[in-house]
């Protein structure tokens, strides 16, 4: 994955449309490591998360092209690559995988970011019912060793509809249910980079579980 870390760094220091035209076909080749990477990564997760059905990789990889109608930096392109894989591709709402490239800030993780209201509120139902076994997987020493903190984007008070004395009501409060573990570029750059990515993978694979079992029950 050296070439898409070459890349990307020269994009970030040439964010322009004419740098990007001159320079299309190694785009499409760091494109093409990305998704033969993800296909890779999805046919192994199979293997212990079978809620994931196999799907093309085009749809677990996200654009590199930025939406910029209402936003004031308007450089065209991403200075990263990622992948979203889980049950319906990148735009699911199910929890899953991300893999995310980018010098310097490269990360592998998961769980559900920003989901919509009625995901959220199942997933905070059944933490609210489970608090116990929801606890146990994330305070695991394997689980923290690898993903030591859940994304910190909260509520400041209790969400509507949940007790505000519930014992564990920090764990209501966030508005996402995401994990992350830093990668250096030397890890991705790496020969064991794969084999790095799926052993994160197994580890979040039963936080995963249970918050897509939260899914099943409550939509």
């Amino acid at each position: 994955m050296q070439e898409v870390l070459n890349f990307l760094s020269e994009l970030k220091e040439n964010n322009n449309k004419e740098w990007f035209d001159i320079n299309r076909d190694r785009y499409q080749e760091c494109r093409k490591k990305m998704l033969f990477l993800t296909e890779l990564l999805t046919h192994e997760a199979i293997k212990f998360d079978d809620g994931i059905a196999f799907q093309d990789a085009k749809h677990s990889v996200f654009r590199i092209f930025r939406d910029v109608r209402f936003s004031n930096d308007k450089t065209p392109y991403k200075t990263n690559m990622g992948s979203f894989i889980a049950k319906g591709g990148r735009k699911s709402i199910h929890a899953g995988y991300y893999l995310h490239i980018q010098p310097g800030s490269s990360f592998v993780g998961g769980g559900s970011y920003s989901p919509p209201a009625d995901a959220l509120k199942a997933f905070r139902t059944e933490i609210f019912d489970q608090p116990e076994e929801f606890k146990k997987l994330i305070y695991a020493e394997s689980f923290r060793k690898i993903y030591p903190d859940l994304y910190d984007d909260k509520l400041k008070t209790a969400p509507k509809g949940f007790p505000k004395d519930f014992a564990d009501i920090d764990l209501l409060k966030y508005k996402s249910y995401v994990f992350a573990s830093t990668l250096s570029d030397a890890e991705v750059a790496s020969d064991g980079f794969v084999e790095k990515i799926i052993s994160s993978m197994k580890e979040l694979y039963p936080v995963n579980r249970f918050l897509n079992c939260a899914l099943e029950k409550w939509l």
